[in-house]
């Protein structure tokens, strides 16, 4: 089995890995999009996460890997069975990684109906495409500003109502399609329109490790991977378990998380002075918020998980003024967090680097100390 460089051995970027792991706490938040130059580790970090995530129950003939526990989850063939009285066959799979080929068509991604069996015969045939295999998972895709929008549109409509359906000339069928979404990009090779990038929950923009002990330490653990995978990966062991016991607490714990009506003004307050155009800024901060402080093992949201959660879900929501640099209104962006962070009342250390977790540590991690400060 080919073995994946661990989520917890990645040096520094630690706002990426947090903007990961509060959408494997919460799907529901809308996905991420990580904006970085070449070799910053975005690619690794995607198929590092899907690793580490547990393992799911499925229906074990169902190509669309439904929950054999929520009917409400099902798709139209599981869900008719268990009205029928059948008992489902189970089984346990890891999470599914699916990574999107830049070339894939509406029809790939979504999946077709057969038309011409739906008339001769009268049977509904659906052919399940990527979003079926993604269900549940991790659906990852690579240099997403390639992509046509067309086809980003409807991946971001399934990521946001967690369901496909497809319909045609009259038929119809539907499926859940719940996953973790993911892309990435390399600015230099062109941006989204503005509107799909509002469709993205959560973006971070990442450059890479300028310090040189950091890149020397990004270089050595390379290198031990290559070399020997297995042992590499059997170091850290300890680190990723624990830190999948942390995401698994807090999915668990996240339907606990309560917030005021003041956190709902703090949030209000903070894209009302940014200008963000609409809602859906004020929801995702809410929800990852949320999410931060499940993974914190609390069950309420402070000011401070509203400002980590700011700090992921503004960014690209920014409006830019014709020939203004955009790395500009994020370092304003950035200051106005770091002044509102100050002015609260009863700071605390929050540990922000996701990838810390009980089990020891085989080497020197190298933190940017996110856990001291909002960035």
């Amino acid at each position: 089995m080919r073995r994946v460089f661990p989520f917890t051995a990645i040096v520094d970027q630690e706002r990426m890995k947090r903007a990961l792991i509060l959408n494997a706490i919460n799907p529901a938040i809308g996905g991420v999009l990580i904006r970085g130059e070449r070799g910053t580790a975005k690619s690794t970090a995607a198929r590092a996460l899907a690793a580490l995530l547990p393992k799911i129950r499925v229906v074990a003939d169902c190509p669309f890997n439904c929950n054999p526990d929520d009917t409400a989850l099902m798709c139209d063939n599981c869900r008719e069975r268990v009205e029928r009285g059948e008992a489902l066959p189970v089984a346990e799979k890891p999470t599914p990684f699916v990574d999107l080929p830049v070339s894939a068509t509406e029809d790939r991604v979504v999946g077709t109906l057969d038309i011409e069996r739906a008339i001769k015969h009268g049977e509904r045939h659906f052919e399940p495409g990527i979003l079926a295999a993604a269900n549940r998972g991790l659906l990852y895709v690579d240099e997403v500003n390639l992509l046509d929008d067309h086809v980003v549109d409807v991946l971001l409509d399934s990521a946001a109502m967690g369901v496909n359906i497809v319909e045609r000339e009259g038929i119809s069928f539907s499926h859940p399609a719940r996953f973790i979404l993911v892309g990435t990009m390399n600015p230099e090779e062109g941006d989204l329109r503005p509107q799909l990038l509002d469709r993205f929950g959560l973006a971070v923009d990442i450059v890479g490790v300028r310090d040189p002990q950091a890149r020397v330490e990004i270089v050595k653990r390379r290198l031990a991977f290559e070399q020997d995978p297995e042992g590499f990966c059997r170091a850290w062991q300890a680190r990723e378990e624990a830190l999948s016991r942390r995401i698994a607490e807090a999915r668990d714990r996240l339907s606990q998380v309560t917030y005021t009506e003041r956190d709902l003004f703090t949030i209000a307050a903070l894209t009302g002075e940014f200008e963000v155009d609409g809602h859906r800024a004020d929801i995702t901060i809410l929800k990852t918020a949320q999410a931060h402080a499940a993974f914190e093992g609390r069950t309420h949201i402070t000011e401070r998980d509203i400002l980590l959660a700011a700090e992921l879900a503004l960014p690209h929501r920014l409006k830019r003024q014709p020939f203004q640099d955009p790395s500009t209104q994020i370092a304003q962006l950035e200051q106005r967090l770091h002044q509102i962070e100050e002015r609260l009342s009863h700071p605390q250390a929050v540990d922000t680097s996701f990838s810390s977790a009980e089990g020891g540590e085989p080497s020197e991690a190298i933190s940017a100390g996110a856990e001291k400060k909002v960035r």
